[in-house]
């Protein structure tokens, strides 16, 4: 018959897997709140960069400016 022993020592090992694996999963969660605040803070700098109005860039030294004096 199994003794009261190895089934407290079962028990033990069954708990600490169960709280290890608790651990980690409050980890990874917290891990991706941080990740997740992240992206949302890059987001809404994203968002503030399209409402700005559109800026011509072919005016600078590397475009040819032939296309303004055909006009």
């Amino acid at each position: 018959m199994i003794e009261q022993s190895s089934i407290v020592k079962m028990l033990a090992i069954t708990v600490v897997f169960f709280l290890v694996l608790l651990i980690l999963g409050i980890r990874k969660s917290y891990k991706l709140k941080k990740e997740n605040d992240r992206l949302n803070e890059l987001s809404t700098s994203f968002e503030d960069d399209e409402n700005k109005p559109y800026t011509d860039f072919t005016e600078g030294h590397l475009y040819d400016n032939s296309n303004k004096n055909n006009k």
